[in-house]
Protein backbone atom coordinates (compact mmCIF):
# COMPACT_ATOMS: atom_id res chain seq x y z
CA UNK A 1 0.00 0.00 0.00
CA UNK A 2 1.00 3.31 -0.47
CA UNK A 3 2.53 5.41 2.10
CA UNK A 4 -0.05 8.07 3.94
CA UNK A 5 2.06 11.17 4.11
CA UNK A 6 2.17 14.56 6.11
CA UNK A 7 0.88 15.58 2.13
CA UNK A 8 -1.62 13.21 2.33
CA UNK A 9 -3.07 14.55 5.60
CA UNK A 10 -2.77 18.38 3.75
CA UNK A 11 -4.79 17.12 0.76
CA UNK A 12 -7.12 15.66 2.64
CA UNK A 13 -7.77 18.86 4.89
CA UNK A 14 -8.08 21.39 2.06
CA UNK A 15 -9.94 18.89 -0.42
CA UNK A 16 -12.63 18.39 2.40
CA UNK A 17 -12.41 22.26 3.69
CA UNK A 18 -13.48 22.94 -0.81
CA UNK A 19 -16.09 20.30 -0.26
CA UNK A 20 -17.61 21.85 3.16
CA UNK A 21 -17.49 25.79 2.04
CA UNK A 22 -18.76 24.72 -1.31
CA UNK A 23 -21.80 23.09 -0.44
CA UNK A 24 -22.16 25.71 2.72
CA UNK A 25 -22.72 28.48 0.05
CA UNK A 26 -24.78 26.11 -2.27
CA UNK A 27 -27.29 26.27 0.89
CA UNK A 28 -27.23 29.84 1.42
CA UNK A 29 -28.24 30.07 -2.24
CA UNK A 30 -30.63 28.10 -2.41
CA UNK A 31 -32.05 30.03 0.50
CA UNK A 32 -31.90 33.48 -2.06
CA UNK A 33 -33.65 30.97 -4.78
CA UNK A 34 -30.85 31.60 -6.92
CA UNK A 35 -30.34 27.42 -6.66
CA UNK A 36 -33.76 25.78 -7.89
CA UNK A 37 -34.86 22.32 -7.59
CA UNK A 38 -33.70 19.82 -5.48
CA UNK A 39 -30.21 20.27 -4.06
CA UNK A 40 -29.11 17.12 -1.38
CA UNK A 41 -25.84 18.43 0.43
CA UNK A 42 -23.03 16.32 1.49
CA UNK A 43 -21.73 17.86 4.52
CA UNK A 44 -20.54 15.48 7.05
CA UNK A 45 -19.59 13.13 4.48
CA UNK A 46 -16.44 14.69 3.00
CA UNK A 47 -14.22 11.84 4.19
CA UNK A 48 -15.52 9.35 2.38
CA UNK A 49 -14.81 11.78 -0.72
CA UNK A 50 -11.07 12.65 0.41
CA UNK A 51 -10.26 9.17 1.18
CA UNK A 52 -11.42 8.03 -1.94
CA UNK A 53 -9.42 10.06 -4.39
CA UNK A 54 -6.18 9.81 -2.35
CA UNK A 55 -6.68 6.06 -3.24
CA UNK A 56 -7.20 5.68 -6.70
CA UNK A 57 -6.06 6.71 -10.04
CA UNK A 58 -7.19 9.94 -11.72
CA UNK A 59 -8.45 8.16 -14.60
CA UNK A 60 -10.71 5.51 -12.20
CA UNK A 61 -14.39 5.39 -12.79
CA UNK A 62 -17.03 7.07 -10.46
CA UNK A 63 -20.58 6.91 -10.23
CA UNK A 64 -23.18 8.19 -7.85
CA UNK A 65 -26.45 9.34 -6.86
CA UNK A 66 -28.01 12.92 -6.72
CA UNK A 67 -25.60 14.14 -3.73
CA UNK A 68 -23.11 14.51 -5.80
CA UNK A 69 -21.55 18.00 -5.81
CA UNK A 70 -18.32 17.47 -3.57
CA UNK A 71 -17.86 14.00 -5.65
CA UNK A 72 -17.81 15.86 -8.44
CA UNK A 73 -15.23 18.44 -6.98
CA UNK A 74 -13.28 15.94 -5.42
CA UNK A 75 -13.37 14.09 -9.14
CA UNK A 76 -11.74 17.13 -10.54
CA UNK A 77 -14.90 19.14 -11.49
CA UNK A 78 -14.38 22.75 -11.35
CA UNK A 79 -16.45 24.56 -8.39
CA UNK A 80 -16.74 27.48 -11.08
CA UNK A 81 -18.13 24.21 -13.16
CA UNK A 82 -20.22 22.68 -10.51
CA UNK A 83 -21.54 26.31 -9.30
CA UNK A 84 -22.24 27.25 -12.77
CA UNK A 85 -24.61 24.14 -12.92
CA UNK A 86 -25.90 24.34 -9.92
CA UNK A 87 -27.44 27.90 -11.00
CA UNK A 88 -28.49 26.55 -14.86
CA UNK A 89 -26.18 28.18 -16.46
CA UNK A 90 -24.47 27.47 -19.68
CA UNK A 91 -21.24 26.93 -18.31
CA UNK A 92 -22.07 24.53 -15.84
CA UNK A 93 -20.55 20.95 -16.14
CA UNK A 94 -23.23 19.85 -18.05
CA UNK A 95 -24.35 23.47 -19.77
CA UNK A 96 -26.90 24.11 -17.16
CA UNK A 97 -29.39 21.34 -18.64
CA UNK A 98 -28.28 19.02 -15.56
CA UNK A 99 -28.84 20.41 -12.07
CA UNK A 100 -27.79 19.65 -8.46
CA UNK A 101 -28.43 16.10 -9.36
CA UNK A 102 -27.05 15.15 -12.50
CA UNK A 103 -23.48 16.01 -12.80
CA UNK A 104 -21.12 15.07 -15.20
CA UNK A 105 -17.67 14.75 -16.92
CA UNK A 106 -16.54 12.82 -19.52
CA UNK A 107 -12.88 14.61 -19.14
CA UNK A 108 -13.28 13.49 -15.35
CA UNK A 109 -14.44 10.10 -16.11
CA UNK A 110 -17.20 11.09 -13.68
CA UNK A 111 -20.46 9.53 -14.86
CA UNK A 112 -23.15 10.77 -12.56
CA UNK A 113 -24.96 12.64 -10.57
CA UNK A 114 -28.57 9.99 -10.86
CA UNK A 115 -31.81 10.79 -9.62
CA UNK A 116 -33.31 7.56 -9.85
CA UNK A 117 -32.91 5.51 -6.44
CA UNK A 118 -30.01 2.45 -7.04
CA UNK A 119 -30.18 3.32 -11.01
CA UNK A 120 -26.54 4.02 -10.99
CA UNK A 121 -25.76 0.97 -9.17
CA UNK A 122 -26.02 -1.20 -12.60
CA UNK A 123 -24.34 1.10 -14.41
CA UNK A 124 -21.36 1.56 -12.50
CA UNK A 125 -21.13 -2.51 -12.76
CA UNK A 126 -21.70 -1.62 -16.66
CA UNK A 127 -19.01 0.64 -16.78
CA UNK A 128 -16.88 -2.09 -15.14
CA UNK A 129 -17.74 -4.26 -17.46
CA UNK A 130 -16.72 -1.96 -20.32
CA UNK A 131 -13.20 -1.53 -18.90
CA UNK A 132 -12.94 -5.14 -18.19
CA UNK A 133 -13.49 -5.55 -21.99
CA UNK A 134 -11.92 -3.54 -23.41
CA UNK A 135 -8.72 -4.72 -21.95
CA UNK A 136 -8.19 -1.40 -19.51
CA UNK A 137 -6.67 -1.29 -16.26
CA UNK A 138 -9.82 0.66 -14.95
CA UNK A 139 -11.09 0.12 -11.57
CA UNK A 140 -15.03 2.16 -11.12
CA UNK A 141 -16.38 3.09 -7.95
CA UNK A 142 -19.55 2.88 -7.66
CA UNK A 143 -21.70 5.11 -4.63
CA UNK A 144 -25.24 4.74 -3.53
CA UNK A 145 -27.08 5.33 -0.49
CA UNK A 146 -28.58 3.18 2.45
CA UNK A 147 -31.67 3.55 1.24
CA UNK A 148 -30.70 2.59 -2.96
CA UNK A 149 -29.75 -0.97 -0.89
CA UNK A 150 -32.99 -2.22 -0.45
CA UNK A 151 -33.43 -1.89 -4.49
CA UNK A 152 -33.73 -5.43 -6.38
CA UNK A 153 -31.20 -4.06 -8.69
CA UNK A 154 -28.51 -4.47 -6.47
CA UNK A 155 -28.60 -7.93 -5.76
CA UNK A 156 -29.22 -8.82 -9.66
CA UNK A 157 -25.41 -6.40 -9.84
CA UNK A 158 -23.67 -8.22 -7.28
CA UNK A 159 -24.68 -11.73 -8.45
CA UNK A 160 -23.46 -10.63 -12.07
CA UNK A 161 -20.51 -8.47 -10.64
CA UNK A 162 -19.40 -11.48 -9.11
CA UNK A 163 -19.76 -14.17 -11.37
CA UNK A 164 -17.81 -11.69 -14.38
CA UNK A 165 -15.67 -11.09 -11.72
CA UNK A 166 -15.66 -7.47 -12.85
CA UNK A 167 -13.18 -4.37 -11.80
CA UNK A 168 -15.71 -2.44 -9.83
CA UNK A 169 -16.34 -1.10 -5.61
CA UNK A 170 -19.70 -0.81 -4.28
CA UNK A 171 -19.80 1.73 -1.78
CA UNK A 172 -22.86 2.12 0.20
CA UNK A 173 -22.71 5.64 1.92
CA UNK A 174 -24.58 4.70 5.30
CA UNK A 175 -25.51 7.57 6.60
CA UNK A 176 -28.05 6.29 8.71
CA UNK A 177 -31.37 7.38 7.06
CA UNK A 178 -32.98 6.54 3.96
CA UNK A 179 -34.67 10.31 3.14
CA UNK A 180 -36.11 10.67 7.02
CA UNK A 181 -36.20 6.65 7.69
CA UNK A 182 -33.96 4.89 10.02
CA UNK A 183 -31.83 2.17 8.65
CA UNK A 184 -33.61 0.17 11.38
CA UNK A 185 -37.25 1.12 10.51
CA UNK A 186 -36.68 0.00 6.85
CA UNK A 187 -34.48 -3.21 6.69
CA UNK A 188 -34.04 -6.42 9.24
CA UNK A 189 -30.22 -6.23 8.40
CA UNK A 190 -28.68 -3.14 10.08
CA UNK A 191 -25.39 -3.91 8.65
CA UNK A 192 -25.29 -3.34 5.63
CA UNK A 193 -22.03 -4.94 4.58
CA UNK A 194 -23.58 -8.36 5.40
CA UNK A 195 -25.56 -8.17 2.24
CA UNK A 196 -22.24 -8.75 0.08
CA UNK A 197 -21.66 -12.01 1.68
CA UNK A 198 -25.12 -13.90 -0.17
CA UNK A 199 -22.74 -13.58 -3.23
CA UNK A 200 -19.74 -14.44 -1.87
CA UNK A 201 -18.29 -10.69 -2.61
CA UNK A 202 -15.49 -9.33 0.00
CA UNK A 203 -17.72 -7.02 2.14
CA UNK A 204 -16.83 -4.91 5.30
CA UNK A 205 -17.92 -2.44 7.70
CA UNK A 206 -15.89 1.16 7.36
CA UNK A 207 -15.32 3.98 9.34
CA UNK A 208 -16.10 7.06 7.27
CA UNK A 209 -15.52 9.62 9.59
CA UNK A 210 -12.14 9.40 9.18
CA UNK A 211 -10.28 9.80 5.92
CA UNK A 212 -7.26 6.85 6.70
CA UNK A 213 -10.05 3.93 7.07
CA UNK A 214 -11.54 5.02 3.93
CA UNK A 215 -7.98 5.43 2.24
CA UNK A 216 -7.42 2.14 3.22
CA UNK A 217 -10.03 0.12 2.35
CA UNK A 218 -11.00 1.95 -1.07
CA UNK A 219 -6.79 0.47 -1.71
CA UNK A 220 -7.28 -2.81 -0.75
CA UNK A 221 -10.37 -2.62 -2.72
CA UNK A 222 -8.46 -1.04 -6.03
CA UNK A 223 -5.91 -3.63 -5.89
CA UNK A 224 -7.93 -6.64 -5.96
CA UNK A 225 -9.79 -4.84 -8.81
CA UNK A 226 -6.29 -4.42 -10.91
CA UNK A 227 -5.71 -7.80 -10.30
CA UNK A 228 -9.13 -9.44 -12.10
CA UNK A 229 -10.04 -10.98 -8.75
CA UNK A 230 -13.49 -8.77 -9.00
CA UNK A 231 -15.85 -6.78 -6.70
CA UNK A 232 -15.37 -5.78 -3.37
CA UNK A 233 -18.36 -4.26 -1.26
CA UNK A 234 -17.39 -1.25 1.87
CA UNK A 235 -20.23 0.19 4.42
CA UNK A 236 -19.01 3.39 4.58
CA UNK A 237 -20.49 4.37 8.03
CA UNK A 238 -21.34 7.91 7.87
CA UNK A 239 -23.65 10.80 8.66
CA UNK A 240 -25.06 14.02 7.21
CA UNK A 241 -25.50 16.84 9.36
CA UNK A 242 -28.58 18.39 7.24
CA UNK A 243 -31.32 16.45 5.73
CA UNK A 244 -31.72 14.63 3.38
CA UNK A 245 -32.18 17.56 1.15
CA UNK A 246 -33.17 21.33 1.44
CA UNK A 247 -36.57 20.72 1.87
CA UNK A 248 -36.14 18.44 4.64
CA UNK A 249 -36.04 19.90 8.54
CA UNK A 250 -34.94 16.67 9.87
CA UNK A 251 -37.38 16.99 12.77
CA UNK A 252 -36.42 12.94 12.99
CA UNK A 253 -33.35 13.15 14.62
CA UNK A 254 -32.50 14.58 18.05
CA UNK A 255 -30.29 17.45 18.62
CA UNK A 256 -28.32 15.48 20.84
CA UNK A 257 -27.70 12.57 17.99
CA UNK A 258 -26.31 15.07 15.68
CA UNK A 259 -24.52 17.07 18.57
CA UNK A 260 -22.50 13.43 19.08
CA UNK A 261 -21.84 13.05 15.88
CA UNK A 262 -20.41 16.67 15.10
CA UNK A 263 -18.01 15.63 17.77
CA UNK A 264 -16.60 13.12 15.10
CA UNK A 265 -16.49 16.18 12.26
CA UNK A 266 -13.62 14.90 9.66
CA UNK A 267 -12.51 18.38 9.19
CA UNK A 268 -11.94 19.06 12.23
CA UNK A 269 -10.36 15.49 13.60
CA UNK A 270 -8.08 15.85 10.71
CA UNK A 271 -7.22 19.30 11.80
CA UNK A 272 -6.21 17.89 15.55
CA UNK A 273 -3.69 15.48 13.35
CA UNK A 274 -2.33 17.93 10.97
CA UNK A 275 -1.54 20.31 14.24
CA UNK A 276 -0.24 17.57 16.45
CA UNK A 277 1.70 15.85 14.32
CA UNK A 278 3.15 19.12 13.20
CA UNK A 279 2.67 18.83 9.32
CA UNK A 280 1.34 22.67 9.40
CA UNK A 281 1.20 25.81 11.53
CA UNK A 282 -1.78 27.68 12.04
CA UNK A 283 -0.23 30.23 9.61
CA UNK A 284 -0.22 27.47 6.70
CA UNK A 285 -4.01 26.33 8.08
CA UNK A 286 -4.99 30.27 7.39
CA UNK A 287 -3.46 30.15 3.78
CA UNK A 288 -5.53 27.33 3.09
CA UNK A 289 -8.73 28.43 4.49
CA UNK A 290 -8.25 31.74 2.90
CA UNK A 291 -7.48 29.45 -0.90
CA UNK A 292 -10.59 27.94 -0.54
CA UNK A 293 -12.85 30.93 0.78
CA UNK A 294 -11.72 33.07 -2.58
CA UNK A 295 -11.96 29.95 -4.54
CA UNK A 296 -15.54 29.84 -3.35
CA UNK A 297 -16.18 33.58 -3.87
CA UNK A 298 -14.61 33.23 -7.23
CA UNK A 299 -17.13 30.79 -8.16
CA UNK A 300 -20.37 32.30 -6.77
CA UNK A 301 -19.32 35.03 -8.79
CA UNK A 302 -18.62 33.15 -12.03
CA UNK A 303 -22.18 31.69 -11.83
CA UNK A 304 -24.21 34.99 -11.27
CA UNK A 305 -21.98 36.18 -14.70
CA UNK A 306 -22.31 33.21 -16.53
CA UNK A 307 -25.12 33.33 -19.57
CA UNK A 308 -28.23 30.89 -19.20
CA UNK A 309 -28.22 28.35 -22.12
CA UNK A 310 -29.82 29.39 -25.35
CA UNK A 311 -33.30 28.00 -26.14
CA UNK A 312 -31.76 26.13 -29.13
CA UNK A 313 -29.59 24.17 -26.54
CA UNK A 314 -33.32 22.41 -25.99
CA UNK A 315 -32.38 20.06 -29.49
CA UNK A 316 -28.59 19.04 -28.78
CA UNK A 317 -27.53 16.36 -27.03
CA UNK A 318 -30.41 14.29 -27.61
CA UNK A 319 -28.92 11.75 -29.58
CA UNK A 320 -25.30 10.60 -30.51
CA UNK A 321 -23.11 8.31 -32.21
CA UNK A 322 -20.21 6.60 -30.45
CA UNK A 323 -18.40 3.34 -30.78
CA UNK A 324 -19.10 2.73 -26.92
CA UNK A 325 -21.88 4.24 -25.31
CA UNK A 326 -19.90 5.22 -22.18
CA UNK A 327 -17.50 7.29 -23.77
CA UNK A 328 -20.26 9.71 -24.63
CA UNK A 329 -19.99 13.57 -23.74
Amino acid sequence: MAKVTKDTYLYWYELMLKMRRFEERAGMLYGQQKIRGFCHLYIGQEAIAAGTMSALRPDDRMITAYRDHALAIAKGITCNQAMAELFGKSTGCTGGKGGSMHFFSKKHSFFGGHGIVGAQIPLGAGIAFADQYLAKDNVTICYFGDGAARQGALHETFNMAMMWKLPVIFVVENNGYAMGTSVGRSSNVTKISTLGEAYAMPSESVDAMQCLPVHEAIERAAERARKGEGPTFLEMCTYRYKGHSMSDPAKYRTKEEVEAYKKLDPLETTLDTILKKKYATQADIDAITARVEKEIDDCVQFAEESPYPEDTELYNHIYTQADYPYLME
